[in-house]
């Protein structure tokens, strides 16, 4: 009795072997989906330090609008200055000002990229570049903002090219 049932359980084992070689193949596991990748404009290599400069403004536009801090960063000096004049030009008393990177930083992740730019532009930019240092003057448009010669600039140039010393906005009266 106890060949016959050792040749049964024998039999059956082979079945399952059988059935089970025959069943379906593990599941392909999903595929990895790449990362999104940050679509940045090429900059051509600008024919003077002037067009340098509009570019950087254009730049710093676009990386604000794809949240791109460490881009920011790149632009900035590292003793950089933003400074809100609240609407007041002459009255500095009630400027919001943020100092140096990690409070550009700040501003920008806390406060800029929240409300989600979906497009950002400079028209009317106006350069004035006097050696390694420049001057500039821009118009705005960013989210529901649409203001005329409200950002004065402030720019010095570096051995790797120009960086921002400071922006003012919020310049013209309400």
């Amino acid at each position: 009795m106890f060949s016959r049932f050792t040749k049964i359980a024998g039999a059956l084992t082979v079945g399952l072997i059988l059935v089970a070689g025959c069943g379906s193949p593990p599941p392909t596991p999903p595929a990895v989906q790449p990362q999104a990748t940050r679509v940045r404009t090429a900059t051509p290599v600008p024919a003077s330090d002037e067009e340098a400069i509009r570019q950087l403004i254009n730049a710093e536009c676009e990386a604000v609008v794809q949240q791109d801090v460490d881009r920011l960063q790149g632009m900035w000096a590292t003793n950089g200055v933003v400074m809100d004049a609240n609407h007041t030009k002459d009255n500095t008393g009630d400027d919001v000002t943020w100092k140096n990177w990690d409070a550009l930083r700040d501003r920008y992740v806390n406060i800029i990229f929240p409300s989600n730019p979906t497009f950002c532009e400079h028209p009317n930019i106006q350069v004035t570049v006097n050696g390694n240092n420049a001057t500039a003057t821009s118009s705005v448009k960013i989210g529901v903002t649409n203001c005329d010669n409200c950002n004065a600039w402030v720019f010095t140039k570096a051995a790797d090219g120009w960086r921002i010393v400071s922006l003012t906005y919020n310049l013209q009266a309400q």
